[in-house]
């Protein structure tokens, strides 16, 4: 396996467990408050702008870890130079991506319309956004392994 799929799988991991350690950790504190009052708005602002920095700072701190076990454990440094299928794989998880992240957007606004909580957004937003980096992380691996 290169070290571009253990990436990939070690960034896939990160996202899902980062994502619902802290979701479990915010859970505990969801108000019971009717659903359109400011409370319940200031929960999903809190909840957005600390999982935001969260998530930067642990997956900064996991790809250290990981890269300073995958040196010790393989005896190989991580690439220093990316040449085009690397860049090529990039775009095209990428561009899987986003269209995850587009179509959970659309969702999201859709159960406005439909006339659901606004909680009921804020989580398609939330799963779309873990969903979108999982499938670029898959795709990525994917794209690797088949060697392109």
């Amino acid at each position: 396996m290169s070290y571009q799929e253990r990436r990939a799988i070690v960034s896939l991991i990160s996202t899902v467990l980062i994502t619902g350690v802290y979701s479990a950790y915010m859970v505990q504190r969801y108000p019971e408050v009717d659903s359109y009052s400011a409370e319940m708005f200031r929960f999903w602002g809190v909840y957005f702008l600390i999982l935001i920095p969260v998530t930067i700072v642990a997956k900064i701190v996991i790809h250290i870890g990981f890269s300073v076990v995958n040196t010790i454990a393989t005896r190989e440094n991580e690439p220093s130079v990316t040449d085009e299928r690397d860049n090529l794989i990039e775009l095209k998880s990428n561009r899987n991506a986003l269209y995850v992240f587009s179509i959970g957007f659309l969702l999201a606004m859709a159960s406005l319309v439909i006339e659901l909580p606004p909680s009921v957004m804020f989580v398609i937003l939330i799963g779309a956004g873990v969903l979108s980096e999982a499938v670029s992380d898959a795709s990525q691996f994917y794209f690797y392994r088949r060697g392109f």
